[in-house]
């Protein structure tokens, strides 16, 4: 399956740019798992395969809602050496779950209330949502591998 990078997240969905006209095009949080076409020349979209920053709560909220897809979230922070070193890790997750899994990146420090609400005490902490609710978390760096073997305990395969 081929994949795309994200333009930037709404209240309503995912902007991404069509590979082949350069259209901005919204695929609705509950469509993050189906293969859509673009607005402008009908081109199919390539699903999503890096992580997308989640910017406000709002955002959050109405994402972990509505994704079609389970949700891998990583509460992260700038100033953090083993968020740092998750980082490239938490990338080529995205690339190889691509359609089949979001993964996103919550700054602790932008987003404090998230990370009160979740009760995060430690990070790298990384979270698993499917249907609106948390089904499993886990703190601390690791690589790809583990991580997706993380997410397949949780959601299975």
């Amino acid at each position: 399956m081929a994949v795309t990078s994200v333009t930037s997240i709404d209240g309503e969905g995912i902007l991404s740019v069509c590979p082949r006209c350069g259209q901005k095009n919204r695929t609705r949080f509950a469509r993050v798992g189906h293969r859509g076409r673009c607005g402008a020349c009908k081109a199919p979209l390539l699903a999503l395969s890096s992580p997308i920053e989640i910017g406000t709560q709002e955002q959050f909220e109405a994402l972990i809602a509505n994704s079609s897809v389970p949700v891998l979230v990583d509460f992260w922070a700038p100033w953090c050496g083993p968020c740092r070193t998750v980082a490239p890790e938490m990338e080529k997750v995205a690339a190889a779950e691509a359609g089949h899994l979001l993964v996103v990146k919550v700054n602790t420090e932008n987003l404090p209330a998230l990370s009160q609400r979740f009760e995060i005490r430690s990070i790298p902490m990384m979270m698993i949502f499917r249907h609106g609710k948390e089904i499993e978390r886990t703190a601390g760096a690791r690589p790809a591998a583990a991580i997706r073997d993380f997410v397949a305990q949780a959601v299975g395969p």
